[in-house]
């Protein structure tokens, strides 16, 4: 029962840490659609500063779901 618990948790956090990432990086490409239509010139910056917060982003979501999967196991 125990590690059927530990699923349950380790599966509930996953969840949540891929819900906050998709909501994280949706946030900025919103932002960064923003900021192009209003400075078209700075297109490349903005795109590039973009694709570095998102990867940051997905670092850590990785890094969550992982912490969760070690979790479930031990």
């Amino acid at each position: 029962m125990e590690n059927a618990l530990a699923y349950l948790a380790a599966g509930i956090g996953a969840g949540f840490v891929t819900f906050g990432a998709a909501l994280g990086i949706g946030r900025i490409a919103s932002a960064a659609l923003d900021g192009t239509a209003r400075q078209p010139e700075a297109t490349n910056d903005i795109r590039v500063t973009m694709l570095i917060a998102a990867a940051l982003i997905e670092g850590i979501a990785l890094f969550g779901e992982v912490i969760c999967i070690l979790l479930a196991l031990k």
